[in-house]
Protein backbone atom coordinates (compact mmCIF):
# COMPACT_ATOMS: atom_id res chain seq x y z
CA UNK A 1 0.00 0.00 0.00
CA UNK A 2 2.43 2.35 1.01
CA UNK A 3 5.00 1.72 -2.43
CA UNK A 4 2.17 1.79 -4.52
CA UNK A 5 1.38 5.22 -2.31
CA UNK A 6 4.42 6.20 -3.50
CA UNK A 7 4.67 4.89 -7.07
CA UNK A 8 1.57 7.36 -7.89
CA UNK A 9 3.62 10.22 -6.36
CA UNK A 10 6.40 9.73 -8.29
CA UNK A 11 4.01 9.65 -11.22
CA UNK A 12 2.18 12.65 -10.53
CA UNK A 13 5.71 14.34 -10.01
CA UNK A 14 6.85 13.20 -12.97
CA UNK A 15 3.96 14.47 -15.26
CA UNK A 16 4.32 17.69 -13.37
CA UNK A 17 7.66 17.89 -14.66
CA UNK A 18 6.98 17.13 -17.99
CA UNK A 19 4.23 19.97 -17.74
CA UNK A 20 6.31 22.78 -16.91
CA UNK A 21 9.25 21.57 -19.17
CA UNK A 22 6.93 21.68 -22.22
CA UNK A 23 6.20 25.14 -20.93
CA UNK A 24 9.80 26.74 -20.77
CA UNK A 25 9.86 25.23 -24.25
CA UNK A 26 6.94 27.20 -25.06
CA UNK A 27 8.87 30.26 -23.53
CA UNK A 28 12.51 29.55 -25.46
CA UNK A 29 10.04 29.19 -28.49
CA UNK A 30 8.34 32.79 -28.21
CA UNK A 31 12.26 34.42 -27.27
CA UNK A 32 13.30 32.87 -30.64
CA UNK A 33 10.35 34.80 -32.09
CA UNK A 34 10.51 38.09 -30.73
CA UNK A 35 14.51 37.98 -32.13
CA UNK A 36 12.77 37.67 -35.47
CA UNK A 37 11.18 40.98 -34.82
CA UNK A 38 15.08 42.65 -35.80
CA UNK A 39 14.61 41.10 -39.11
CA UNK A 40 11.27 42.27 -40.02
CA UNK A 41 11.45 45.68 -42.24
CA UNK A 42 8.86 48.03 -41.86
CA UNK A 43 6.62 48.45 -44.87
CA UNK A 44 7.47 51.99 -45.83
CA UNK A 45 10.75 50.78 -47.58
CA UNK A 46 8.14 50.89 -50.56
CA UNK A 47 8.04 54.60 -50.57
CA UNK A 48 11.51 55.26 -52.39
CA UNK A 49 13.20 52.85 -50.05
CA UNK A 50 14.01 55.34 -46.71
CA UNK A 51 16.35 53.67 -44.26
CA UNK A 52 13.65 52.97 -41.35
CA UNK A 53 13.69 50.94 -38.48
CA UNK A 54 12.77 47.34 -38.42
CA UNK A 55 9.94 46.49 -36.00
CA UNK A 56 12.26 45.52 -32.72
CA UNK A 57 13.72 48.72 -33.29
CA UNK A 58 10.46 50.56 -33.45
CA UNK A 59 8.95 48.65 -30.61
CA UNK A 60 12.33 50.00 -28.11
CA UNK A 61 11.90 53.15 -28.33
CA UNK A 62 8.13 53.10 -28.35
CA UNK A 63 8.95 52.13 -24.99
CA UNK A 64 10.60 54.96 -24.24
CA UNK A 65 8.79 57.33 -25.26
CA UNK A 66 5.62 55.74 -23.07
CA UNK A 67 7.50 55.75 -19.98
CA UNK A 68 8.65 59.28 -20.67
CA UNK A 69 5.04 60.20 -21.12
CA UNK A 70 3.96 58.73 -17.97
CA UNK A 71 6.67 60.35 -16.02
CA UNK A 72 4.98 63.65 -17.60
CA UNK A 73 1.88 63.38 -17.18
CA UNK A 74 2.46 61.57 -13.31
CA UNK A 75 -0.06 58.92 -14.92
CA UNK A 76 -0.80 54.94 -15.32
CA UNK A 77 0.50 52.09 -14.00
CA UNK A 78 4.57 52.39 -15.46
CA UNK A 79 5.46 48.21 -15.39
CA UNK A 80 1.71 47.63 -17.10
CA UNK A 81 2.85 50.56 -19.71
CA UNK A 82 6.31 49.35 -20.40
CA UNK A 83 4.84 45.95 -20.16
CA UNK A 84 2.05 46.82 -23.22
CA UNK A 85 4.45 49.05 -24.84
CA UNK A 86 7.06 45.72 -25.43
CA UNK A 87 4.05 43.74 -26.71
CA UNK A 88 2.10 46.26 -28.83
CA UNK A 89 3.26 45.17 -32.15
CA UNK A 90 4.31 42.05 -31.08
CA UNK A 91 1.52 40.08 -33.97
CA UNK A 92 3.45 41.44 -36.44
CA UNK A 93 5.60 38.35 -36.37
CA UNK A 94 2.92 36.31 -37.92
CA UNK A 95 0.98 38.99 -40.02
CA UNK A 96 3.49 41.46 -40.98
CA UNK A 97 3.27 45.10 -41.16
CA UNK A 98 0.87 46.99 -43.36
CA UNK A 99 0.84 50.62 -43.92
CA UNK A 100 -2.29 53.06 -45.26
CA UNK A 101 -1.91 51.80 -48.76
CA UNK A 102 -2.07 48.12 -48.12
CA UNK A 103 -3.96 48.02 -45.06
CA UNK A 104 -6.89 48.66 -47.46
CA UNK A 105 -6.44 45.39 -48.94
CA UNK A 106 -5.83 42.92 -46.38
CA UNK A 107 -7.09 41.94 -43.79
CA UNK A 108 -4.82 40.68 -40.38
CA UNK A 109 -6.11 38.49 -37.92
CA UNK A 110 -4.17 39.93 -35.18
CA UNK A 111 -5.94 38.53 -31.96
CA UNK A 112 -5.32 35.13 -33.04
CA UNK A 113 -1.92 35.73 -34.04
CA UNK A 114 -1.49 37.19 -30.33
CA UNK A 115 -3.06 34.36 -29.04
CA UNK A 116 -0.93 31.79 -31.00
CA UNK A 117 1.91 33.54 -30.19
CA UNK A 118 1.57 33.50 -26.34
CA UNK A 119 -0.63 30.43 -26.46
CA UNK A 120 1.33 28.26 -23.73
CA UNK A 121 3.90 30.00 -22.60
CA UNK A 122 4.09 31.75 -18.96
CA UNK A 123 2.83 35.60 -20.30
CA UNK A 124 -0.29 34.07 -21.75
CA UNK A 125 -3.35 34.94 -19.87
CA UNK A 126 -1.28 38.76 -18.86
CA UNK A 127 0.16 39.46 -22.83
CA UNK A 128 -3.24 39.17 -24.46
CA UNK A 129 -5.46 40.92 -21.95
CA UNK A 130 -2.37 43.66 -21.85
CA UNK A 131 -3.09 43.67 -25.86
CA UNK A 132 -6.79 43.46 -25.54
CA UNK A 133 -6.56 46.57 -23.16
CA UNK A 134 -4.18 48.41 -25.69
CA UNK A 135 -6.36 47.86 -28.70
CA UNK A 136 -9.59 49.38 -26.78
CA UNK A 137 -8.11 52.70 -26.46
CA UNK A 138 -9.54 53.73 -22.95
CA UNK A 139 -7.12 53.43 -20.11
CA UNK A 140 -4.58 56.08 -19.01
CA UNK A 141 -2.27 53.06 -20.13
CA UNK A 142 -3.15 52.24 -23.71
CA UNK A 143 -3.78 56.03 -24.55
CA UNK A 144 -0.30 56.26 -23.48
CA UNK A 145 1.19 53.49 -25.28
CA UNK A 146 -0.62 54.74 -28.40
CA UNK A 147 0.54 58.12 -28.14
CA UNK A 148 4.00 56.65 -27.99
CA UNK A 149 3.28 54.61 -31.05
CA UNK A 150 2.32 58.06 -32.80
CA UNK A 151 5.32 60.08 -31.20
CA UNK A 152 7.53 57.80 -32.73
CA UNK A 153 6.76 57.91 -36.35
CA UNK A 154 7.34 61.69 -35.87
CA UNK A 155 11.07 61.06 -34.32
CA UNK A 156 11.79 58.83 -37.36
CA UNK A 157 10.12 61.37 -40.25
CA UNK A 158 12.66 64.22 -38.61
CA UNK A 159 15.09 62.00 -38.56
CA UNK A 160 14.52 61.00 -42.53
CA UNK A 161 14.10 64.96 -43.03
CA UNK A 162 17.36 65.16 -41.58
CA UNK A 163 19.10 62.92 -44.33
CA UNK A 164 17.39 64.62 -46.69
CA UNK A 165 14.72 61.82 -47.74
CA UNK A 166 11.27 63.51 -49.26
CA UNK A 167 9.86 60.61 -47.07
CA UNK A 168 10.53 62.63 -44.73
CA UNK A 169 8.09 65.52 -46.03
CA UNK A 170 5.61 64.53 -47.83
CA UNK A 171 3.19 63.13 -44.98
CA UNK A 172 3.55 66.18 -42.69
CA UNK A 173 0.04 68.21 -43.52
CA UNK A 174 -1.94 64.69 -43.73
CA UNK A 175 -0.32 63.72 -40.34
CA UNK A 176 -0.97 67.18 -38.47
CA UNK A 177 -4.66 66.71 -40.04
CA UNK A 178 -5.64 63.42 -39.19
CA UNK A 179 -3.07 62.24 -36.45
CA UNK A 180 -2.82 64.97 -34.64
CA UNK A 181 -5.93 66.03 -33.23
CA UNK A 182 -6.31 62.19 -32.17
CA UNK A 183 -3.16 62.34 -29.57
CA UNK A 184 -4.87 61.46 -26.36
CA UNK A 185 -1.86 63.32 -23.84
CA UNK A 186 -0.70 67.01 -23.41
CA UNK A 187 2.45 65.49 -23.18
CA UNK A 188 2.82 63.64 -26.42
CA UNK A 189 0.94 66.74 -28.42
CA UNK A 190 3.66 69.09 -26.76
CA UNK A 191 6.77 66.21 -28.05
CA UNK A 192 5.00 66.37 -31.62
CA UNK A 193 6.27 70.70 -31.33
CA UNK A 194 9.55 70.21 -30.24
CA UNK A 195 10.28 67.58 -32.63
CA UNK A 196 9.99 69.47 -35.56
CA UNK A 197 11.99 71.87 -34.40
CA UNK A 198 14.78 69.97 -32.49
CA UNK A 199 17.91 69.14 -35.03
CA UNK A 200 18.50 65.03 -34.25
CA UNK A 201 22.27 65.52 -34.16
CA UNK A 202 21.97 67.88 -31.18
CA UNK A 203 22.51 65.36 -28.62
CA UNK A 204 25.64 64.57 -29.59
CA UNK A 205 26.41 68.24 -31.28
CA UNK A 206 25.55 70.33 -27.62
CA UNK A 207 26.58 67.21 -24.96
CA UNK A 208 28.98 69.38 -22.66
CA UNK A 209 31.30 66.16 -23.06
CA UNK A 210 32.24 66.15 -26.92
CA UNK A 211 35.72 66.79 -27.98
CA UNK A 212 34.73 69.96 -29.20
CA UNK A 213 33.13 71.50 -26.45
CA UNK A 214 34.54 69.91 -23.11
CA UNK A 215 37.28 67.31 -24.52
CA UNK A 216 40.59 67.44 -25.40
CA UNK A 217 40.15 69.52 -28.83
CA UNK A 218 39.18 72.94 -26.62
CA UNK A 219 41.93 71.87 -24.45
CA UNK A 220 44.29 72.11 -27.36
CA UNK A 221 42.81 75.27 -28.92
CA UNK A 222 42.91 77.01 -25.73
CA UNK A 223 46.63 76.42 -25.36
CA UNK A 224 47.23 77.72 -29.29
CA UNK A 225 45.30 80.92 -28.44
CA UNK A 226 47.47 81.33 -25.34
CA UNK A 227 50.81 80.42 -27.40
CA UNK A 228 49.42 82.83 -29.97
Amino acid sequence: MIRARAGRGRNIKSAMGRIKNTKKKRDIELLFEVGTLRHMDRVWRQFMGPDVANCAEHIFRVVWIALTIAKYEDAGNHEKILKMAIAHDISESRTGDVHYISRQYTKRNEELATRDIFEGTAHEDEMIDLIHEYEERESIEAKIVKDADNIDVELELRELRSRGHSMGTVWINSRIKNVYPKLFTKTARQFWKIIAKVEPHNWHLNSPRNRFIGGDWKKRKKLYEKNQ
